[in-house]
């Protein structure tokens, strides 16, 4: 048993590794091409790579196509809005702060649940001031000035959010996987369309950012699902959700070892404190959550 949690710990701290690295990854590609047409392929791509897992683990019969696409459609539009906006905000934003603030759902999920009568603890308050704080001192300036790329990244924390509470729904009445599978073509499909239109596209382009679409696609969907999946097979949800809440973590460190990137000491006390935040959110949550039977 304890060699099983440890191989579950160390996948998940992988699966976080690869999703800190993919902030870097996407700011990477945006070099070559827009934030639209980077997430237009590289969620067609993960999608597409997760087919196999699908058939292989859960053939979906014909007559339950319908329900999925359905619910499939709500939650990828989501997912759609927290992607487009935590990629235009990378425009702006260090990969760093982008891996922190968007970090800041795990806070946030608590916090909507409310309308669906799910009452945070004191623990969880506290957790939302923590966050604040930090976000605070990691996003404003002495002359209280707001860095526009954390704002679009933030708003996209509410929208992970969001997308959260709507698979904690959907999740108990349709197939986890396929509905992954078919939330990732809406928002590849989506972007895609909006890059089309808006954007310029070229094969140059494309292939130029090809080697971060790859790592995006790849990597932080279809590998570090898959990672996800069979580590949370038999790990506790919020324990999971620790580990996986260290991706902001990574993400400064990979921005910092590639990219460059570098902290002010008023920015590394806001990502301490936002790196709190969420631990404790957790940690709350953990510590109310049933014992195994």
């Amino acid at each position: 048993m304890r060699s099983r949690s440890v191989l579950n710990d160390s996948l998940l701290l992988i699966t976080a590794l690869i999703w800190g690295l993919a902030f870097v990854a996407q700011r990477v590609g945006m070099d070559h091409v827009g934030p639209f047409t980077y997430n237009g392929i590289r969620f067609l791509l993960g999608a597409g790579a997760l087919v196999p897992l699908a058939l292989w683990r859960t053939p979906l019969p014909r007559t339950e196509w319908r329900s999925h696409a359905g619910s499939a459609a709500l939650a990828g539009l989501a997912l759609f809005a927290a992607a487009s906006l935590q990629q235009i905000g990378l425009v702006y934003t260090s990969a760093g702060n982008a891996g922190f603030i968007t970090g800041l759902y795990v806070v946030i999920v608590p916090l909507l649940g409310l309308g669906r009568r799910q009452f945070p603890g004191m623990e969880r308050w506290v957790a939302v001031v923590l966050a604040v704080a930090g976000l605070y001192l990691l996003s404003v300036t002495n002359g209280f000035r707001v860095n526009p790329g954390d704002v679009y990244v933030m708003g996209s924390a509410v929208f992970f959010a969001l997308h959260v509470q709507m698979i904690d729904y959907l999740s108990r009445r349709r197939s986890a996987l396929w509905l992954s599978l078919a939330q990732y073509v809406v928002v590849g499909a989506a972007s895609l369309l909006v890059g089309l239109v808006s954007e310029p596209v070229s094969w140059e382009a494309i292939r130029g950012a090809s080697t971060a679409i790859l790592y995006g696609g790849l990597g932080s969907i279809s590998i570090a699902y898959t990672l996800q999946v069979i580590a949370q097979r038999r790990a506790e949800p919020s324990h999971a959700a620790i580990i996986l809440s260290l991706e902001g973590t990574f993400a400064a460190l990979g921005g910092w070892l590639i990219l460059g990137e570098v902290l002010s000491p008023r920015a590394l006390v806001g990502c301490a404190l936002l790196l709190g935040g969420m631990l404790l959110s957790q940690f709350a949550g953990l510590r109310r959550a049933p014992a195994p039977t």
